[in-house]
């Protein structure tokens, strides 16, 4: 990889989806001798709300093969 002029970097798709790097993640540089890491920065003073910790512990969990919209005529008494 090569920095830019601006000081950027591309990092690879993999490495990317791996660590949870999404569009908008703040990272930090963390200088350790020789190396150098590059860690996502994680939030200082943010509480998780409990509707936050409940939907990151709900998310994926309805995986049953049922469609959203058989879901949404089941939860609408349709047929």
């Amino acid at each position: 990889m090569k920095v830019t002029v601006k000081g950027q970097v591309t990092i690879p798709l993999a490495i990317r989806e791996r660590y949870g790097l999404t569009p908008g993640t703040e990272v930090e540089f963390v200088p350790q001798g020789e190396v150098l890491q590059v860690k996502p920065r994680k939030a200082k003073n943010k509480k998780e709300s409990p509707f936050e910790r409940w939907l990151a512990k709900a998310a994926g969990s309805a995986q049953d093969g049922t469609s959203t919209d058989e879901f949404m005529k089941l939860t609408r008494g349709e047929d």
